[in-house]
């Protein structure tokens, strides 16, 4: 009985590690570093890779997208790893998306979930990965609105991922993850684009 409770205990670590380790600001930091100002002053108002571009250019984007994927990456690696637990695996990526959008460390004014969510996905494996990707690509480029697109890819991700018969931990972290992103993206359903997007709108 015991034995069981310290188990129980130690796989509820993980969604906690998922969350805290979503919640690292990277954006924050970095152009708090580079610029010394809130990346999110600018453009979206969220602390993203996009807004982390346009205060401090294309390279330093680069390194927070990188840095933000690894913030789903790990903790679901690590949870993967250490249990068979599939609930407990889904828990923690879809903790560290909601760490992502709403962190301790920042507020709870973060960036938008999409890079966390990827990191989770990409730790079980590349394959829904890239399908995930190219969900999110298609309907951005169709309906050219990345924040309604990224609602829809939320909703249809797993439902996807079914016809690809990719039912295991994937399935499930696409499911938790991915109502966790179209509740997110809510927010901008309204918004008008001008940069960095395909989706923008000319400056008039």
């Amino acid at each position: 009985m015991l034995y069981s409770r310290t188990m129980d205990a130690l796989l509820f670590l993980f969604p906690v590690l998922g969350y805290i380790s979503g919640s690292l600001p990277f954006s924050i930091w970095v152009t708090r570093f580079v610029k010394n100002v809130d990346v999110r002053d600018a453009g979206s108002g969220h602390a993203t890779t996009t807004n982390t571009i346009r205060q401090a250019g294309f390279g330093w984007g680069a390194l927070v997208l990188i840095l933000d994927i690894a913030k789903g990456f790990i903790p679901t690696y690590l949870a993967l790893r250490f249990t068979d637990s599939t609930w407990v695996i889904a828990i923690t990526a879809a903790c560290a998306v909601i760490g992502h959008c709403w962190p301790l460390f920042a507020q709870f004014r973060g960036g938008m979930g999409l890079a966390a969510f990827g990191g989770s996905l990409l730790a079980v494996n590349w394959f829904p990965f890239i399908i995930g990707l190219g969900l999110l690509l298609a309907i951005t480029i169709t309906i050219r609105h990345s924040a309604r697109a990224s609602v829809f890819t939320g909703i249809f991700i797993a439902p996807l991922f079914w016809l690809f018969n990719l039912r295991g931990t994937e399935f499930w972290i696409a499911l938790a993850g991915g109502v966790v992103i179209a509740y997110r993206f809510l927010i901008d359903w309204n918004r008008r684009y001008r940069e960095l997007w395909l989706d923008r709108e000319k400056q008039r």
